[in-house]
């Protein structure tokens, strides 16, 4: 027998290496376990909390809005919406589809219609899904939360199928807030509507306690301007839930929501109804009459021109809020976008026109108060007058005739016989001068100064969205958006609101309200008062003076229109410095600026049309040429007849006023005729209101 020896046919180097490439493994996952056990630890663990740890929004209740008198502008009333909880359906299959056909043949919605995909994605209450590709959704996305099968059912048919809900497991109603507007479109241009929170704002809602999924925001009106104080606080909950989304306890005590103030606004709803109708009324009148389409568009705003609130503003056309209950419909929303007449546009305040002769106002403030004419200074008013149109102060110039609406003219007429019969040529004299009988005219610069003064321009500013500044033009404005020089045609144009002169009907208005109430302007406003959820008053209005220009000082700005520096220019004028002092408007001029504005009403361009003989008023007319794209459109911009638009402004009692109205008709054609009227209806309206709530004992 033959000895052998036990050989070890395993090569060193291949252990050697097997063992170190095992030791590198262990390393790796070593230092691995090490960096997430311990190094990584806090993220990791802050990680597993945020998908364990929920923080859930609760909605809160938006503040309701209503009128001075109480009336309800903006609520939150119940919506009944079907929602089915995935995870709560039946086990079985089987089950499943017994439930949902049930479901199906109560709420009339089909079983099956079309399936979820990324460009056909579920919408709730939105998109057109059946009941099967609804319930599938939510059960691969978040099983324990509810979906949404049908929306803003009957209360009728959802308290049905509440009752029918204990044989049907995981349906369920649910019962959420919606806006609703009881006076629709006749406040919807100053209440707005809501809409969804747009992701500019998503992180800013989301720290406020809002879900940008369920909650909303202003996106119009009121509603808008006074979201901070209607939308009040969503509040939180914090929450552990399981791998499945299920709620499994609360870890933090709850944040209760904070509900959104009440807003009482300055509106009387009565008033704006009949200002409405009033405003309708005579635009229909005139088409009527015409047997044409001459207008679809008009304002109507009254206001107290001595605390500046707003009684009523209508705004036509205009859209109805209520469609925006819910939801944003696209097909409604487009239709309003593409309407040339831009119904959802406030046109009150947000409207830039021409305004015509009722800016006359200011030109005879100005004038008056500069001393280019004196109350008694006797003018010539032929049916027109031809000026040297110069565009630089060395220009030869070319002659331009300027006309009266009288062709035959007014003859020769004082102060307030000129600003009562409202003669263009007395105001062409007045801005632009004219050879001796009136030296100096006005000029753009002071004119622009009392515009503003008087309300026009950038303040006082309203707490509305839509507002504008309107345009009172200058030198430097003319050259830097027009590329030309003033020139003196565009000053005389200027003086009667014509040429590039722009304003809103609020600045028109608030014009005649601070003439009215003896050169103080108030600031203009919709709130009345903020309440809190118990009623108790949180923020009460005060009347704000903004000025008052017979104390507070104005700048007096006097420079040549053909001047090539703006109204700011310190450049020199035939080797004199341009002089701006400050100063103030004389009492006795508001005083004869309202003799002017109530003779219009016993004898000028308002006689017989502004009727009230109880309660005096005063007023003022103006009729606007124009020309905007509609016109273009419609064949009206015919040279020598270009188409108006029709103003009236007008305030009564006139020793102690209590309101201010301003009527504007789209190519209304001439302010007494059309808009003078609808003034005078909403004065009669106002104080036989103010008859009925004496009567009946109201404040």
């Amino acid at each position: 027998m033959t000895n052998s020896t036990l050989e070890n046919s395993l090569n060193p180097l291949r252990v050697t290496v097997f063992v170190v490439i095992i030791a590198v493994v262990f390393a790796i996952f070593g230092i691995r376990l090490f960096s997430l056990q311990v190094l990584q630890q806090a993220d990791w663990l802050a990680e597993a909390t945020s998908q364990r740890i929920l923080e859930l929004s609760t909605p809160t209740l938006r503040g309701t809005i209503v009128d001075r008198n109480g009336t309800v502008l903006a609520r939150n009333v119940p919506s009944y919406n079907i929602i089915v909880t995935p995870a709560n359906l039946p086990e079985d299959a089987a089950d499943v589809d017994d439930v949902l056909r049930r479901l199906s043949n109560l709420i009339d919605v089909p079983l099956s219609r079309s399936e979820v995909t990324p460009d056909n994605p579920y919408v709730p209450c939105v998109s057109d899904h059946g009941i099967l590709e609804i319930v599938d959704f939510g059960e691969t996305t978040a099983p324990f939360r509810p979906v949404k099968v049908l929306c803003a059912v009957e209360r009728e048919d959802a308290l049905i199928l509440q009752e029918k809900a204990v044989d049907l497991p995981g349906v369920d109603v649910e019962i959420e807030a919606i806006r609703e507007y009881p006076t629709g479109s006749l406040t919807a241009a100053i209440v707005g509507f809501l809409g969804p929170i747009p992701q500019t704002l998503e992180q800013q809602m989301r720290e406020l306690g809002f879900d940008p999924n369920r909650d909303k925001i202003g996106y119009a009106g009121a509603e808008l301007s006074f979201n901070s104080l209607l939308a009040g606080r969503g509040g939180k909950r914090t929450v552990e839930v399981d791998v499945a989304g299920q709620e499994l306890r609360d870890v933090a005590a709850a944040e209760p929501p904070v509900a959104g103030q009440n807003l009482v606004l300055t509106l009387d709803t009565r008033l704006q109804q009949a200002a409405e109708a009033i405003l309708l009324g005579e635009i229909d009148f005139w088409n009527t009459y015409f047997n044409d389409i001459r207008s679809n568009n008009g304002v109507v705003i009254a206001i107290n021109p001595q605390t500046g609130e707003i009684l009523a503003m209508v705004s036509y056309p205009t859209y109805e809020n209520n469609r925006m209950a819910r939801l944003i419909p696209g097909y409604y929303y487009e239709q309003l976008v593409e309407d040339p007449l831009d119904p959802l546009l406030n046109h009150a305040v947000g409207a830039e026109l021409p305004a015509g002769s009722v800016f006359k106002l200011v030109t005879a403030v100005g004038a008056l108060n500069e001393e280019v004419v004196t109350p008694d200074q006797v003018i010539k008013t032929p049916g027109q007058i031809t000026v040297e149109e110069r565009f630089f102060a060395q220009d030869v110039g070319n002659t331009r005739q300027f006309v009266d609406w009288r062709d035959e003219g007014f003859g020769e007429l004082d102060f307030v016989h000129g600003l009562a019969n409202s003669s263009n040529v007395y105001f062409y004299k007045l801005g632009g001068g004219f050879g001796e009988e009136v030296p100096e005219g006005l000029g753009i610069c002071r004119m622009g100064t009392y515009a503003r003064a008087l309300g026009y321009g950038n303040l006082p500013g309203i707490e509305l969205p839509d507002a504008e500044d309107g345009l009172i033009p200058d030198p430097t404005w003319k050259r830097i958006n027009q590329g030309e020089n003033w020139s003196t045609g565009d000053t005389y144009i200027a003086g009667v609101g014509q040429g590039l002169v722009l304003s809103t009907p609020l600045q028109v208005l608030l014009s005649a309200a601070t003439i009215a109430n003896d050169g103080k302007l108030m600031r203009p406003t919709i709130l009345r008062e903020v309440l809190d959820d118990d009623g108790n008053i949180v923020q009460e209005f005060e009347p704000e003076l903004v000025w008052d220009i017979t104390q507070d000082p104005v700048i007096s700005v006097f420079n040549e229109p053909a001047t090539p520096g703006g109204c700011e220019s310190k450049l020199v004028r035939y080797n004199k410095p341009i002089k701006a002092e400050k100063t103030t408007v004389e009492p006795w001029v508001i005083e004869e600026v309202q003799e002017g504005m109530r003779l219009a009403v016993l004898e000028g361009t308002l006689e017989g049309v502004i009727t009230s003989v109880s309660i005096p008023a005063a007023g003022k007319t103006g009729t606007a040429e124009y020309c905007d794209d509609v016109a273009a459109e419609a064949n009206r911009c015919i040279p020598g007849n270009w188409p108006t638009h029709s103003w009236t402004v007008g305030y009564a009692p006139f020793d102690n006023p209590e309101i201010a109205v301003v009527a504007f008709v789209y190519n209304g054609g001439e302010g007494a005729a059309v808009a003078g009227p609808i003034v005078n209806q909403v004065l009669e309206a106002y104080f036989e209101l103010k008859t009925i709530d004496t009567t009946a004992g109201v404040q």
